[in-house]
């Protein structure tokens, strides 16, 4: 863990195979990350655009898109696993995820079955597979997390979906000898690039609106006490100049949790980071901020059903891309 007094873990929120055999290893043998994550955003850029993939494409002509997008994919999983095992073994996380067809969001029994079959084929006990939140995403979770797979509960932006993510895994945990890790991932800074044009035009101090929905999730998930089941803050790199690059991984520290973030805000952090504790917030600081928001004319349920939304709709055509690519 990158502040192990904190229990406080550091994750590259990126993929790619030259990455994994180079910079990578570097980043965990300095004891800097302890974990990885993907999505199907981060894959494409990988698999279009670096020659890394070519020669085991070509190899690959006879499957259809979606087994060659898998065949690439599980193999850049494998090998972060590998780098990763030995954090695994001595019980330091050492998790590399990866998600399933985002195009079976709505379907419980076809998400569980793919996240089994990932889990199975990969065959790395770190892997843990990504699951959106979404009412049947909640079921999925909660069958895999009970046959011991690990399980990143994906594309949070509400107490309403964590909650839902945090009692899937603590009805899992019944099931289970010994719980295994979970982690629920909750998107910031998608938050404040929504409203914060609206609140700068009213004189509303921006980029608080994504920090004050994390702080309040991650009160309330802590609340619950699920075991081995810890908040992860994902959406964490900076657009613009606007604020400092380590901004949302210095706001949002935090015992007991994960942030997973681009390179450039790894880089960031480790060179000049703020390592000062941040939350929990007060309840009466966070309704504060979202009462101002309120005067602002914004209503987050529907900002928030939007993200969730637009979510979705963005990770299901970067896999529809990869797999037109793959043709």
């Amino acid at each position: 863990m990158y502040l192990p007094t904190a229990r406080f873990s550091l994750w590259a929120d990126f993929i790619e195979r030259t990455f994994l055999d180079e910079e990578f290893k570097e980043l965990v043998a300095q004891g800097i990350v302890n974990g990885a994550t993907s999505n199907p955003a981060i894959f494409k850029n990988a698999i279009l655009t670096s020659s890394a993939y070519k020669e085991q494409l070509s190899t690959l002509s006879h499957l259809s898109p979606k087994e060659k997008y898998e065949a690439v994919a599980i193999f850049d999983i494998q090998k972060a696993a590998d780098i990763l095992r030995p954090l695994y073994d001595v019980g330091n996380d050492g998790y590399v995820s990866i998600e399933v067809d985002p195009f079976l969001c709505d379907d419980t029994q076809a998400t569980t079955q793919e996240g089994i079959r990932l889990f199975e084929t990969i065959n790395r006990p770190n892997v843990m597979i990504k699951v959106p939140a979404t009412q049947a995403g909640y079921g999925a979770m909660e069958v895999l997390a009970s046959r011991g797979i690990a399980v990143n509960a994906t594309l949070i932006f509400s107490s309403e979906q964590a909650l839902q993510c945090a009692n899937a895994f603590a009805n899992a945990a019944k099931y289970c000898e010994q719980p295994v890790d979970t982690v629920i991932s909750v998107f910031v800074s998608r938050i404040d690039r929504a409203i914060d044009e609206k609140l700068k035009s009213e004189g509303i101090e921006v980029g608080l609106m994504g920090i004050m929905n994390a702080a309040e999730i991650y009160t309330n998930v802590e609340a619950l006490d699920v075991p081995k089941c810890r908040i992860l803050f994902a959406s964490t790199g900076v657009k613009g100049d606007d604020f400092r690059a380590s901004y949302y991984v210095d706001e949002l520290l935090a015992r007991n949790s994960v942030n997973t973030a681009p390179i450039a805000t790894i880089d960031a952090y480790i060179a000049h980071g703020d390592k000062t504790i941040k939350l929990p917030l007060s309840s009466e600081k966070i309704e504060t901020h979202k009462q101002q928001v309120r005067d602002a004319g914004i209503e987050m349920e529907r900002v928030i059903a939007g993200q969730i939304h637009e979510g979705l709709e963005a990770f299901k055509s970067a896999f529809t891309e990869i797999l037109t690519a793959l043709e």
